[in-house]
């Protein structure tokens, strides 16, 4: 009787966690705009907790033609909860491998002098992630070999190769041969279930927060779903966070109960699959 009752409050302590990652966290983030330089091929918008500690850092790369402050929102609740992002706003044009590996170069011998005082970046705990076709960017620069930084985990937010297979851009990563991709980090895609709902651009927008002329735009140009994109925002957040929490610094009980419970995401996830080696 008494290990039943551990057991449901442990269960109970597990998913009072689990909401917790859907709501943004209790660190104050600093939002730093690193320019170009001589040694940065582009600018970056960085998110940082503000108390002297190590944290884990996650690259995240834009969407085709859009800015990583379209991402604020997604990106500051995912920084609330003890992780720092490095946001670059590529370059309109197909390098995006080659400018990553100057940026990689650029964070190891500089992104501490840009942080809050005392905040020191781990570098030994790096994800890699990206929306729309900067999560195809993701890909490739994990399948990269000589990247200066070694990534622990990598996530696409709906990534996009291209409209169908005859019209993929660069970079190119798919094959159409299943387990193709010779790595061995972990790997998450998180989908709005758009893919098959064209629009002029193929782009979902449930993640992007934008205002005035742009926000219209957006709605013209891109897809979106029928419910709310605060709650859309807040359980890929949620999801982000999770898996960094169990694969940057091994915490997993957040992760595996979101497979377990899906309902306890503030949207519907539908369906949810988990492959383990």
């Amino acid at each position: 009787m008494h290990g039943n009752w551990q057991s449901k409050h442990r269960e109970r302590h597990i998913k009072m966690g689990v909401s917790s990652i859907f709501e943004v966290g209790n660190e104050t983030i600093d939002t730093i705009n690193v320019k170009s330089s001589s040694s940065l091929p582009c600018s970056l918008l960085v998110f940082s907790p503000t108390k002297k500690a190590p944290y884990p850092v996650l690259l995240f790369f834009h969407g085709f033609m859009l800015q990583p402050s379209w991402y604020k929102s997604l990106l500051q609740h995912i920084s609330s909860h003890r992780y720092i992002i490095v946001a670059p706003q590529f370059p309109l044009m197909n390098q995006e491998v080659k400018t990553v590996q100057k940026i990689a170069e650029w964070l190891i011998n500089n992104l501490k002098s840009v942080l809050p005082e005392k905040v020191q970046p781990d570098l030994e705990k790096v994800a890699i992630s990206g929306h729309s076709k900067g999560g195809n960017t993701a890909f490739a620069v994990a399948l990269d070999s000589s990247m200066p930084l070694k990534f622990s985990a990598l996530l696409g937010i709906d990534p996009v190769a291209g409209c169908s297979p005859s019209c993929l851009r660069p970079p190119y990563v798919l094959e159409y041969i299943p387990r193709i991709f010779n790595q061995s980090i972990p790997v998450a895609v998180i989908g709005a279930g758009l893919s098959n709902q064209s629009t002029c651009c193929l782009l979902p927008s449930d993640m992007l927060q934008a205002d005035g002329i742009m926000a219209i735009l957006i709605r013209i140009m891109m897809k979106s779903g029928k419910g709310s994109k605060k709650s859309m925002r807040r359980a890929v957040g949620g999801i982000v966070v999770a898996f960094l929490k169990a694969y940057l610094e091994g915490q997993i009980d957040d992760l595996n109960e979101i497979v377990k419970s899906p309902n306890l995401a503030p949207i519907i996830l539908d369906p949810v699959i988990s492959i383990k080696d």
